[in-house]
């Protein structure tokens, strides 16, 4: 006589690891400026960012760590928008400008580092309490790219 196995299993209680851009990266274009660096990057330009996250912790009712989706409108946020350091003249251009929303204002200078550092802030601020980490990958060109080390 066979047995079949039940379709209905407790789901293991281990926490899992949700990669989200890890092949392929959620893009999206930003515009910044450096404003206390000596070089080019003191000049306002844009990249095409390539970011990817990881995501840890237990299973949801749901079935997953988090709604993919949650986690694409929090980058998306970002998208097509100039990220600038609180003091920065252009914050008030922008506004005078009536594209005041237009700008992301950060407390440090906007660094693919920095970037980073806010997106896993804000990300945490969003996710259930069921998440235990998240890890952010900003990659600003094909030579540079930050990620908080493990």
């Amino acid at each position: 006589m066979s047995h079949q196995r039940s379709t209905t299993r407790r789901l293991d209680a281990k926490e899992r690891t949700l990669g989200i851009g890890i092949e392929r990266p959620i893009r999206i274009s930003s515009g910044h400026r450096l404003l206390h660096h000596d070089g080019k990057c003191s000049r306002p330009h844009g990249h095409n960012y390539a970011i990817s996250i990881e995501i840890t912790g237990a299973l949801t009712e749901s079935g997953w760590v988090v709604d993919k989706g949650d986690i694409t409108s929090v980058i998306s946020e970002w998208d097509h928008r100039f990220l600038l350091e609180a003091g920065d003249p252009l914050i008030e251009a922008f506004e005078q400008s009536g594209d005041g929303e237009a700008v992301i204002v950060l407390d440090h200078p906007p660094t693919a580092e920095v970037m980073g550092v806010y997106l896993e802030s804000r990300l945490r601020e969003e996710l259930p309490d069921t998440v235990s980490d998240v890890s952010v990958r900003v990659r600003e060109t094909s030579e540079l790219c930050a990620q908080a080390v493990q």
